[in-house]
């Protein structure tokens, strides 16, 4: 099946063509015909699963082009609102939409400028959200779209009283998905309080396998990291590796540092143009570079065969973004591994993930010999790294 399929618009499709993405998930497909068709959705199913795009695609291209908040998307943290934001943004550009992400963290009176547009989609988080109704910066009355993500977490963050208060604010004719990993019997609570004879959608966790990848983690001093790094590429002597950083100046920084030791690297981010992107992606297929340094934002739903090892430079801030770098790997039955370096500084952000994932990562121990040069390039500059495999 193709997006095509699921009456997913020519302008859309060929966004998610540019960006890597060209066969629908299951979850995708499952979810988008009955958002089309306004039904209201549970959705059970793990992080992984690509349901962002499942409840944002239909909602989006939905939207009227007047000034009106039509769509509400309630996330449980600030990083997950800025994630959504994100995978909406470029989605909004096409069909000439406004989103606004407001969350805690960024400073309210910018946030009341840009509500003061009346934009389409709102993206935030319970509290904040909360905070501007009592203001009176924001309006729902004309919401009519509703999403509730994660709803399990919003539970144990003992925010459902607050998300409850929000769809109240909304309009009484809605249409509304909920989508949560678990379904404790306070979430079937809320859920039989505000939908309509919801259609329950249940995604077996086997779509998301992570069999094939060895995931390690190799603890590491802040100021060792970049040398270790380089031991690493020189141990494991990837087919394709992908670099993962947290943000666009690391990205750069790691991309040039890696450059210096002789590795043949490109980096990937935000600040680049489509045509830079689309460049540095041909390269990589190709193999013409045999390393990726990348943000998470770039890199979405990015599906690129040989990929043999995906590193996390910087340790992300939550399974969901884990689970997406590591999924660039061990695709279609091949073999990967996923390596991720964490300091003193990261453990916690660790702990957070093998949580979430339900699995403690195996320790990796230094196995490099002193006489083995740090960042000793892998393969000639210009050399084509096809033989190698």
């Amino acid at each position: 099946m193709k997006f095509e399929d699921l009456k997913v618009s020519a302008a859309i499709c060929e966004l998610l063509q540019r960006q890597g993405i060209s066969t629908p998930t299951p979850v995708q497909e499952k979810v988008i015909p009955h958002l089309r068709a306004g039904k209201d959705l549970v959705v059970q199913s793990k992080t992984g699963t690509g349901k962002t795009l499942a409840f944002l695609l239909p909602t989006i291209e939905r939207l009227k082009k007047i000034p009106a908040t039509q769509s509400l998307i309630i996330a449980p943290t600030r990083e997950l609102a800025l994630q959504i934001s994100k995978v909406a943004a470029d989605l909004c550009a096409i069909v000439e939409i406004d989103s606004v992400v407001i969350c805690g963290g960024q400073d309210i009176d910018r946030q009341k400028d840009k509500l003061r547009r009346i934009p389409q989609l709102i993206i935030g988080t319970p509290g904040r959200l909360l905070d501007h109704l009592k203001r009176g910066t924001i309006q729902l009355k004309s919401v009519n779209k509703i999403i509730v993500d994660e709803a399990d977490e919003l539970l144990k963050l003992g925010f459902i009283e607050d998300v409850e208060n929000l769809i109240r604010e909304t309009s009484s004719d809605k249409q509304m998905i909920l989508c949560s990993a678990t379904m404790p019997l306070r979430i079937r609570q809320l859920a039989a309080e505000f939908m309509s004879n919801p259609k329950e959608i249940f995604i077996d966790t086997k779509t998301v396998t992570l069999e094939n990848i060895n995931q390690v983690v190799v603890k590491v001093n802040a100021d060792k990291k970049l040398g270790r790094l380089c031991e690493i590429l020189t141990e494991e002597n990837p087919y394709l590796a992908m670099i993962f950083c947290a943000t666009k100046e690391n990205t750069s920084k790691l991309a040039l540092e890696l450059a210096k030791q002789n590795f043949e690297v490109e980096e990937l981010h935000g600040d680049l143009t489509q045509q830079q992107r689309n460049f540095v992606l041909k390269k990589f297929r190709e193999a013409k570079i045999q390393i990726l340094v990348a943000t998470d934002i770039a890199a979405r739903g990015l599906d690129i065969e040989g990929v043999t090892h995906v590193i996390s430079y910087d340790v992300p801030r939550d399974f969901e973004t884990y689970i997406h770098r590591i999924g660039r790997t061990g695709r279609a039955g091949e073999k990967g591994t996923a390596i991720t370096l964490v300091t003193n500084e990261e453990i916690e952000r660790l702990r957070r993930i093998e949580r979430g994932i339900k699995k403690q990562i195996e320790v990796k121990r230094p196995t490099v010999k002193n006489n083995i040069r740090r960042g000793r390039k892998i393969f000639k500059r210009g050399e084509s790294n096809s033989a190698k495999r």
